[in-house]
């Protein structure tokens, strides 16, 4: 049996659960906010479950939790949620950021600097505060309410679109779709450009993406229908909304759920 020396490498918190129901191994190219927005969660909940600090420094191999601690994985494994497996693919197939927002993560797993009105801290990350929207998150189904007015430019297909792409012009309002709270609002997520993701019960979440102005802040609750950003181009070739609905971290087609217009 090999000695054990003072060399060897210590054990990643969580590594026993590595590959189990609501739990996530850390892979390269990985953030912190990418890892929350496929699991349907809160990054700052991830974060405060898994007692991160800064949330910059994820590593390779580390197991983190995606489910409340007091929650049973095994009654959601059949939901998909914290599979160990997130999509590589963004909105326009492209890699995660090395640096600004919260950081993607290289095999040496190296700290990024936040930057403004992004979601990154080097400060420990609070607890979320409770949502009075959402104070029987998880027993109702939203009232959902188209983002923007424009025209379908593009949509929801399994495996290639996570959502639907609306055009309009720079500046045009972009709506929330549902009452909830704001979980993210930046432009750490490449693919995404400026980015607000909203929670709208512990079932759905809602990201609207390529915005030219953010109007809203983490943690503000917002209601069906209030402007929320400005439609813009910022990481994409063309103005547009990129409006996802996800089910559990999972798209979902939002044609089938918003009302006929």
């Amino acid at each position: 049996m090999p000695a054990v020396g003072a060399s060897d490498p210590k054990p990643m918190p969580n590594a026993e659960h590595a590959g189990k129901p609501g739990y996530y191994t850390i892979k390269p190219g990985d953030t912190l906010i990418r890892v929350a927005l496929e699991n349907g969660q809160n990054w700052r909940d991830v974060a405060r479950w898994n007692a991160i600090e800064n949330p910059n420094v994820i590593e390779v191999g580390q197991v983190l939790r995606v489910l409340p601690p007091m929650q049973d994985a095994t009654a959601v494994a059949s939901r998909g949620v914290g599979s160990g497996k997130v999509e590589a693919r963004g909105l326009d197939a492209k890699p995660e950021p090395v640096s600004g927002g919260v950081a993607a993560v290289g095999a040496s797993a190296p700290a990024a600097s936040a930057t403004a009105g992004s979601a990154a801290s080097a400060a420990p990350v609070p607890a979320s505060v409770p949502n009075p929207a959402m104070a029987r998150e998880g027993e109702e189904e939203p009232q959902w309410a188209w983002p923007a007015n424009g025209a379908l430019g593009g949509g929801f297909e399994e495996g290639r679109s996570k959502g639907l792409a609306i055009l309009g012009k720079a500046g045009d309002p972009v709506l929330a779709a549902a009452d909830g709270r704001v979980v993210y609002a930046g432009s750490g997520l490449r693919g995404y450009g400026n980015l607000v993701i909203v929670k709208h019960s512990n079932t759905y979440l809602t990201a609207y993406a390529h915005n030219q102005a953010l109007l809203v802040k983490e943690d503000q609750v917002v209601r069906r229908g209030q402007r929320i950003a400005d439609m813009g181009a910022t990481d994409s070739e063309r103005v547009q909304l990129h409006f996802e609905i996800r089910k559990h971290g999972k798209p979902v087609d939002p044609a089938k759920l918003l009302p006929p217009r």
